[in-house]
């Protein structure tokens, strides 16, 4: 993905991520609920506080990658069905979906600057690895699929449910690998501005 893709949003209109994430509060409390499980329980698979999961269920603490991604794992759901991004297609979205070089990206944030993040959909083609660098730092989580990033010098697969976050200075690339289509959420953010996805175990 290039500067020129991420830079390319519709920025019309008034919609803004808070928006949304004012509903993932009662949206965790129900998942878990659902599950039976307790905040201690939650708590335990996470490594993360009771008292931040009760903070961030009553919406008195404000959610973040490092707290949902986690979250996700431990209810065994993807990232998206956490924050609730409605489905393309619904009249409340008015981002238009944005098609390059045979990726079809999703908008989910409106303001202009600051951290991007977008629904990815890559059908498999012909293109063949061309490594490019530009300013910034990006976050890629892959939902279905499976993502070949090419790194530098490294080449791996990413499969549904794996993340990697890379200075976007060093040469990159990434695409479906098989031939099957790819489906991941990537958050591009300025130079610096790092994702922090990692929740500390508690120490026993």
């Amino acid at each position: 993905m290039t500067a020129d893709d991420h830079t390319a949003d519709d920025r019309t209109g008034d919609d803004r991520i808070d928006d949304v994430l004012t509903e993932v509060g009662p949206r965790l409390r129900r998942i878990r609920r659902e599950r039976d499980a307790t905040l201690a329980d939650l708590s335990a698979s996470t490594g993360i506080s009771v008292s931040t999961l009760s903070r961030l269920e009553s919406g008195q603490r404000k959610p973040s990658l490092e707290l949902l991604l986690p979250i996700a794992r431990a209810h065994q759901v993807p990232l998206d069905e956490l924050v609730g991004a409605p489905p393309v297609g619904d009249p409340r979205v008015k981002a238009k979906p944005i098609r390059r070089h045979g990726r079809t990206l999703y908008p989910l944030t409106r303001q202009p600057g600051g951290l991007q993040a977008y629904k990815v959909l890559q059908e498999p083609g012909a293109e063949q690895p061309d490594p490019r660098v530009h300013e910034g730092y990006e976050w890629l989580y892959v939902l279905s699929g499976r993502l070949r990033l090419v790194l530098g010098d490294h080449d791996v697969e990413l499969g549904a449910g794996e993340a990697a976050e890379f200075d976007t200075r060093v040469p990159h690339w990434f695409g479906p690998a098989g031939d099957r289509p790819v489906e991941f959420l990537s958050l591009f953010g300025p130079q610096g501005e790092r994702m922090h996805v990692r929740a500390r175990p508690k120490k026993s």
